[in-house]
């Protein structure tokens, strides 16, 4: 049995009781984004309580599901690495955007046709894997930090001209959660280390109970288990064109996956045929998706918050995340657990964030930092990549007067920032193939 406090391989099981903890962890650190992306759907098509109640079910207990799957995998789905799925944030606003030119039935039969096209695109995604080296992956991993910390740091203020933007308490309870979990670094070693996060969050919560920023006189309120409901809004509606945006962010999110399994596996250790896991995860995302849309919730992927909670806590066995899908699935039927995870104070939530997504970034540098950057393919590629991913990061509706594909690409950070590398990358390197054939001709 390994000892408490050391490094684990993610094929180590941990005792039970240490995997809880950590498992709790997971979750108390990834809940932030099912609530609030569903709270932004409801909010955005004017839902009913009862159904943001089953669609907040619902995607709890996708989540959790699909943290089960990609840990442990099924048959040729799965990547079998420490992975939690939530979903995606740009997913969601282009659900939203459907819907909204639609209605709700067009946005669910596109989250179902966008699920069935990763399946279709999978092979020939494949043959171009090996676009994708670690420094290319660095620098999508540095788009995908700088572009989180943006949104949530914008979360922690608020919305411009609103009564509470920028308010102090808010500010607090983020810098304070920040500092506290530092604290908690220092200070301890072995397993409270690797608790660290799990300790800013719940001193955070507390401070903010103190600061009045939280009320949990609700969670008592309301009936005991929750069941999601099957095809809450009726049958979906199959339309291509509408489903156009999505499908395109489609090929996105499976270079994100790819990132994503490249790094995870990397820290961990992993001993598994890292280009064989990349498709494993690519069908798992497809898997939860296809059914969290029967269920009425949008995309639900492989979430980049692995990466950072990974690397933070030193925590790699995949039992772990396992053990947070299912926990996550307890979250979706006890109800008063749903009630409870909606009273985390949201700055708190951000704060740890923030936190878990600049260390994801940490990890883009280490990655771009082993390539020769003195050369003038990667000065450029480094260059060119962070210039296009940062525009639209800095300055928000670079790109709005475009049509809604240019937007859908070049207005993502991560996107624009990663196909730009990859693009000056092969360049530079078709060139210097070239060079070399006539030298040697």
């Amino acid at each position: 049995m390994p000892q408490l406090g050391l490094t684990t391989p993610d094929n180590d099981a941990l005792p039970w009781q240490t995997t809880l903890l950590l498992a709790l962890q997971h979750v108390l650190v990834v809940a932030a984004t099912p609530i609030t992306s569903v709270f932004l759907i409801a909010k955005a098509l004017h839902f009913t309580d009862t159904v943001t109640a089953s669609v907040l079910s619902a995607t709890f207990l996708m989540c959790g599901l699909g943290a089960i799957l990609q840990s442990l995998g099924v048959k040729g789905v799965g990547a079998r690495l420490p992975f939690i799925m939530v979903p995606g944030g740009a997913p969601i606003a282009i659900f939203v955007a459907i819907a909204l030119q639609t209605n709700i039935q067009t946005a669910i039969g596109a989250v179902i046709l966008t699920s069935l096209f990763y399946f279709i695109a999978l092979p020939i995604f494949r043959r171009c894997l090996h676009h994708f080296p670690p420094f290319i992956i660095g620098i999508m991993l540095l788009m995908v930090s700088i572009n989180l910390i943006r949104l949530y740091g914008g979360l922690i203020i608020g919305q411009p001209g609103s009564a509470d933007f920028a308010h102090p308490t808010s500010i607090i309870l983020s810098l304070g959660t920040i500092l506290i979990t530092l604290i908690f670094a220092l200070a301890f070693s072995g397993i409270l280390r690797q608790l660290a996060v799990m300790f800013g969050l719940l001193a955070g919560t507390l401070l903010g109970m103190a600061l009045g920023s939280t009320d949990f006189s609700g969670v008592s309120h309301g009936p005991l288990f929750s069941f999601p409901q099957l095809l809450p809004f009726g049958w979906p509606i199959f339309d291509l064109s509408a489903s156009l945006p999505l499908l395109i962010y489609a090929v996105i999110s499976m270079a994100e996956a790819t990132g994503q399994t490249i790094a995870t596996a990397e820290i961990v250790n992993s001993t598994q045929n890292v280009q064989q896991a990349i498709p494993r995860t690519i069908r798992g995302d497809a898997v939860m998706s296809l059914l969290g849309g029967i269920f009425g919730t949008s995309l639900i992927i492989t979430s980049g918050e692995n990466i950072g909670v990974v690397r933070t806590t030193n925590v790699k066995s995949r039992f772990v995340t396992a053990a947070a899908g299912g926990l996550l699935i307890l979250i979706a039927i006890f109800a008063p657990l749903v009630r409870l995870a909606t009273c985390l104070p949201g700055s708190v939530v951000c704060g740890t964030a923030v936190i878990v997504f600049s260390i994801i970034g940490v990890i883009g540098i280490d990655m771009i930092a082993r390539e020769p950057l003195h050369t003038p393919g990667k000065t450029y590629a480094l260059a060119m990549g962070l210039a296009m991913g940062m525009l639209p990061i800095l300055v928000p509706g670079l790109y709005q007067n475009f049509p809604a594909g240019v937007q859908m690409v070049f207005g993502n950070g991560m996107a624009a920032g990663t196909l730009t590398a990859i693009l000056v990358n092969s360049l530079f390197n078709w060139s210097e193939k070239r060079t070399q054939a006539r030298v040697k001709s």
